[in-house]
């Protein structure tokens, strides 16, 4: 005899995938916040670390595109990180209308200690073969979303 299941209640929170990529989301930039402090940035500078990091020298729009942000939700973030010396902001010398975001010697500095943030995801309880089967599928659905 089989048992019957209930259809999922999709009205309830703890059933909305949203919600469950929401609150990973906070508790994965919760685990890189003792370090975020003592280095003196926020997540999304250090996402544009990141990003600068592997490609420095680049415009405004193509790095906003690397974020997937919004060049006017980015613009204040940039100014900032130009305040703390992190990076620069020039005009380009081949298109006057594009902007050229590099990195300072302080900004190429804070790379040493990317190690130190990644080791505070082994607060998340999962395995490295876990985390690479979510990146995967959260790639897909954001290149699904495009």
């Amino acid at each position: 005899m089989s048992k019957k299941t209930e259809p999922i209640d999709m009205m309830k929170l703890e059933n909305q995938l949203c919600f469950h990529l929401y609150a990973a989301s906070r508790t994965v930039t919760k685990c890189y916040q003792p370090v975020l402090d003592e280095l003196e940035i926020t997540y999304p500078q250090y996402l544009v670390l990141m990003v600068l990091w592997e490609n420095d020298g680049v415009n405004l729009s193509w790095l906003a595109g690397k974020l997937m942000l919004q060049s006017n939700t980015l613009t204040p973030l940039l100014k900032r990180m130009q305040e703390l010396k992190l990076i620069t902001r020039e005009r380009s010398a081949v298109d006057e209308r594009s902007i050229v975001i590099c990195l300072t010697e302080k900004g190429k500095a804070l790379k040493a200690e990317v190690p130190r943030m990644q080791q505070r995801l082994s607060d998340i309880g999962i395995t490295w073969d876990e985390a690479m089967q979510l990146k995967t599928l959260l790639a897909k659905i954001l290149a699904n979303a495009e």
